[in-house]
């Protein structure tokens, strides 16, 4: 699903997503954590025991991750009435007329 077709309504996100709103570089620890359901700082922390005992392979498999996963969509994770509000404002033809 692209960026703008993925909705809170279709459920949780699948896959392996860059997490850039919580990630430090490029989001490839905060995605991977997200995904396996572990703490950001773990993933982290075993990212950088494994830059310094494995440099090169750590390095090309961080930027492979960075540039095969996908950015994850920007979601709306506010109350459902302000969404619905939103939805219907977003699809008004007079909204953005003066």
């Amino acid at each position: 699903m692209s960026r703008t077709t993925w909705s809170p309504e279709y459920g949780r996100l699948r896959g392996l997503y860059r997490d850039r709103e919580n990630g430090w570089i490029f989001g490839v620890c905060a995605g991977f954590a997200d995904f396996a359901n572990f703490r950001v700082g773990t993933v982290r922390i075993i990212a950088i025991i494994c830059l310094f005992v494995f440099f090169w392979p750590t390095v090309l498999t961080y930027l492979g991750a960075t540039l095969l996963f996908r950015e994850k969509p920007l979601i709306y994770s506010g109350a459902q009435a302000e969404y619905e509000f939103w939805r219907r404002r977003n699809c008004d033809r007079n909204w953005g007329r003066s």
